[in-house]
């Protein structure tokens, strides 16, 4: 019997309104290269994936400048209006060249800092579960409850001894994958991420534990923090 394959999902169809930028915030740069493109090779450079399928906006002209349009290891297709809608259509655009056990990890255009023993250990530690997961990171700061207004006022503190933040990428199935995004856009429910879809189907993702530095850029200060961490690799 073979081994399940591995394959990518980078989706890049959104436009990132918080940054507040003439492009896109995978199309912004970080030491003169484009975000996505620091991304896709990190995540590529691991010799990992067997392909990789990134979609995109059908308004986007930024993709014929990047370095991985010419790149022989990664395939597009079209996004959607959202995330899930775009992972779904890369699911299905993958459909003659997956196997129904291989498994997909999708990972957000907007965090290139993963790291490669990050990547390794999600790898690993999730090859022989029935579900799969993702990386995520154990909330570190005090959480505040507040009512919502110009200068939003405390309601509580919020236990975070239970909580954790949800980085990527996230690895699942494909065939059960493709199934929840399905059942969860059909029955309107919010898909923040992967495993908000997969938790609605019934099957409960494992959190393994990643770096706190997986950030995702998301506002303009975001850009020089992610250069520092990304020169510490």
């Amino acid at each position: 019997m073979t081994s399940p394959k591995l394959w990518l999902i980078v989706p890049a169809a959104g436009i990132g309104q918080r940054m507040q930028a003439e492009c896109p915030k995978q199309y912004l740069r970080i030491n003169n290269r484009f975000i996505l493109d620091i991304t896709l090779s990190r995540l590529l450079d691991s010799g990992l994936f067997s392909g990789c399928m990134v979609p995109l906006n059908l308004a986007d002209h930024w993709w014929p400048e990047s370095d991985a349009s010419n790149d022989d290891r990664i395939q597009t297709c079209s996004g959607g209006a959202e995330r899930a809608n775009s992972v779904l259509s890369a699911l299905h655009a993958l459909e003659d060249q997956v196997a129904t056990d291989d498994w997909v990890l999708v990972h957000d255009a907007a965090r290139p800092c993963v790291h490669p023993g990050d990547l390794s250990n999600l790898v690993s530690t999730l090859a022989d579960h029935p579900v799969g997961g993702l990386l995520a990171a154990p909330v570190a700061d005090t959480l505040k409850n507040a009512e919502p207004g110009r200068l939003p006022e405390v309601i509580a503190t919020v236990d975070r001894s239970q909580l954790w933040r949800a980085l990527t990428p996230q690895m699942f199935r494909y065939s059960m994958l493709v199934s929840a995004l399905e059942t969860a856009l059909q029955e309107k429910q919010p898909v923040t991420d992967e495993s908000s879809a997969m938790e609605f189907s019934g099957n409960m993702p494992v959190l393994v534990e990643g770096r706190p530095d997986n950030i995702k850029i998301t506002v303009p200060a975001d850009l020089d923090l992610a250069g520092f961490i990304l020169s510490r690799f």
